[in-house]
C-alpha cells in the first residue's frame, strides 16, 4: 500500500496547481511503484493544490499509526490542540 511520504516524494517537483494527469505522468516520470501508481490512477478528476490534497484525495492517511480509537478520543476532546499542562488554566 502506497504510504503519504510515498506520494509526496514522487510529486516534489510537480508545480500545482494540477490536474490528476499531471500527478500521474510525473509520478510514472518519477518511476513511482506500482502501489503509488494504483492510487494516484483512483483519484477523482479534479485540479490539486498540492501534494498533501493529493495524498488527502487518495485516501491515504497521514498518520497510520494512530488508531481509530486515538482518533475517536481526539475527535471527542474539545481542546485537542491545547498542551495538557495547560488545560487546567
Amino acid at each position: 500500500m502506497a504510504s503519504y511520504a510515498d506520494v509526496l516524494q514522487y510529486l516534489s517537483s510537480l508545480d500545482y496547481p494540477a490536474e490528476k494527469d499531471d500527478v500521474v505522468r510525473e509520478a510514472e516520470r518519477e518511476g513511482a511503484p506500482p502501489d503509488v501508481l494504483r492510487a494516484l490512477r483512483a483519484l477523482p478528476p479534479v485540479d490539486y493544490a498540492n501534494g498533501n490534497e493529493v495524498a488527502r484525495s487518495a485516501g491515504i492517511e497521514a498518520a497510520p499509526e494512530v488508531g481509530s480509537a486515538q482518533r475517536a478520543a481526539q475527535a471527542r476532546d474539545k481542546h485537542q490542540r491545547v498542551s495538557q499542562h495547560l488545560r487546567g488554566i
